[in-house]
């Protein structure tokens, strides 16, 4: 039997990744200046950035259609041998995406299993990459789906944005809150708690928040084994190899840095720094 593991753009998933495994990546679409763009396929990230700051209003981001999932997962179905699809995506918490796949999979039939990662960026990435290592192991469905839950119970994610304006654009916090946080320099950090953003914590400097990532990492990594660990930024790349730097002097494995989706940063504004990592028992 042949697993197939589709995600979506949000996964921040290098094409040497997908390419080696397969992956089939469904994109999320910006809207901007009265354009819509299919992410990571019309528009660069670099070029969205320029868009999102020199724009009045906020871009908004819109899932794939149930109809544009049905329409991969019988293509990918009607390839020689497979057997069966495993869709990971973002987070219910952020986006209906998972909600459209689990729509396109009931069209499609029993062939399909959807998983809602609850997460983004490379905290989903791990459960990806981790999928499609299994399948092409030869793993079962269950034992895939299985794997996946602990992957999930046992990832972090913290991220620390850089200014409030686009917080208060996307009608997370007020106006006035914003103002005063401004007024203090304030740059709050927030985890996925079971897949919501949640605030966790506030710093006024760049070292405060590498200060903060590294002891919650040292907390939460405390005699386990560290699987993975991805770092993810939005024109903050100076900044994210400070925190590399910082986090490989405690544990020496490779640290992937990469530019986020369009979706994310969206709601992040430039400067935004995420930090994710997943770990095993020894």
């Amino acid at each position: 039997m042949t697993i197939k593991i589709v995600t979506d753009s949000t996964s921040d998933l290098s094409n040497d990744i997908v390419e080696k495994y397969g992956i089939e990546i469904v994109p999320l679409s910006i809207s901007v200046g009265g354009k819509t763009y299919l992410d990571g396929i019309d528009i660069s990230k670099k070029e969205f950035v320029q868009m999102l700051t020199s724009s009045e209003e906020l871009p908004k981001s819109s899932q794939p259609s149930a109809g544009s999932f049905e329409e991969t997962y019988r293509r990918i179905l009607d390839e020689p041998d497979t057997t069966h699809i495993i869709s990971i995506h973002l987070t219910e918490g952020m986006s209906g995406t998972v909600n459209s796949a689990q729509a396109g999979a009931d069209l499609v039939g029993e062939n399909v299993t959807v998983v809602n990662s609850k997460f983004i960026s490379h905290a989903m990435s791990f459960q990806v990459i981790e999928a499609a290592e299994m399948a092409q192991k030869g793993h079962t469905v269950n034992e895939i789906v299985s794997r996946l839950d602990e992957v999930r119970n046992h990832s972090s994610l913290y991220l620390m944005v850089d200014t409030l304006e686009y917080l208060v654009k996307g009608g997370r916090i007020g106006r006035g809150k914003a103002l005063l946080g401004s007024l203090l320099k304030i740059k709050p950090i927030a985890s996925l708690a079971d897949g919501v953003y949640t605030p966790v914590s506030k710093v006024r400097t760049h070292m405060q928040m590498i200060e903060y990532y590294k002891k919650q990492f040292l907390k939460e990594t405390a005699g386990m084994k560290v699987r993975a660990i991805g770092i993810a930024q939005v024109e903050a790349e100076g900044l994210a190899n400070k925190l590399k730097d910082t986090l490989q002097q405690v544990k020496d494995i490779p640290v992937t840095i990469t530019e986020t989706s369009p979706v994310i940063s969206t709601h992040t504004g430039p400067g935004a720094v995420a930090l994710m990592y997943y770990t095993d028992k020894e």
